[in-house]
């Protein structure tokens, strides 16, 4: 069982940045996918950023290519996302995600975007609020 505890979300203007962390329990890094997703009112949970299986490769959504960053530190157990060039379309509760069984092998083997059931363990988020 991995635990996550998401933290850095905040109201921001448009054009800035911010970093969220996740705080892991202790895990196997080299087992585990990592991601992060992200969730509007109204709208479905999305995956926006990830660590497919090895921690060395990475999967974007369009939507953030190019402004957003995904990064983990293995020795501490903490998983990052660096935010810029917010948009107000950004706003949304973040949430980070866990998975080291068959699920994580497959969305790897894959290299496919991030289904919500690809991961087991969820952080309760965190909430992110870009204005004009």
């Amino acid at each position: 069982q991995v635990q996550l505890v998401e933290s850095g979300g905040d109201s921001v203007q448009a054009g800035g940045s911010l970093r969220l962390s996740c705080a892991a329990s202790e895990y196997t890094v080299s087992n585990y996918c990592m991601g992060w997703f992200r969730q509007a009112p109204g709208k479905e949970r999305e995956g926006i950023a990830a660590f497919y299986r090895g921690g060395s490769s990475t999967y974007y959504a369009d939507s953030v290519k190019g402004r957003f960053t995904i990064s983990q530190d293995n020795a501490n157990y903490m998983l990052y996302l660096q935010m810029n060039s917010l948009k107000p379309e950004d706003s949304a509760m973040y949430y980070c995600a866990a998975e080291g069984g068959v699920a994580c092998m497959v969305f790897t083997a894959l290299k496919r975007s991030p289904r919500t059931d690809d991961f087991r363990y969820w952080g309760q988020g965190t909430q992110v609020t870009v204005s004009s």
